[in-house]
Parts: C-alpha cells; sequence; structure tokens
C-alpha cells in the first residue's frame, strides 16, 4: 500500500481496491472478501477495512447485501 500521509488509511485501501476492479482482477459480481480478512489482507483493522468498504459503495464499485456479501458491481451501471 502506497505511503501518502495526507491521505487517511481507508481511502489508500479503497484505491488499492477501486485499482483492482478497474484493472479485471475483481471482475462484476466478485465478492470481496469480509472486514476482517480485508484487514488482514491490506494490514489495516477491521473497523479501516469496514470504513474502506464505505467509501467503495459511495464511489458506486460496489454493493452491499445484507447477510450476503459486498459485491463488485456492473460496469454498466457505474456512472
Amino acid at each position: 500500500m502506497s505511503e501518502d500521509p495526507f491521505t487517511y488509511v481507508y481511502v489508500r485501501v479503497a484505491n488499492e481496491v477501486e485499482a483492482e476492479i478497474r484493472a479485471g482482477r475483481l471482475p462484476h459480481g466478485a465478492r470481496l472478501p469480509n472486514e476482517r480478512d480485508m484487514g488482514a489482507q491490506y494490514g489495516v483493522a477491521p473497523g479501516t477495512a469496514r470504513r474502506a468498504v464505505q467509501e467503495l459503495r459511495d464511489r458506486g464499485l460496489v454493493v452491499t447485501l445484507p447477510n450476503k456479501g459486498t459485491f463488485v458491481v456492473d460496469p454498466s451501471t457505474r456512472t
């Protein structure tokens, strides 16, 4: 993860996940890891991972379905 001292950690995580989505490594319909696993993957606390997922939802890149998980949305539905 890039170390930019002027960017929140959750934004850095969200930027990395967005890059994965845009590169096609996380295709439409792919399920993101849960907060604990995502935190371990990126070396951050689960709360930071939760905030990164919220940022991705705000960007329109993922949708969270209760009791199902968080999934990458169809690129044609992105604005």
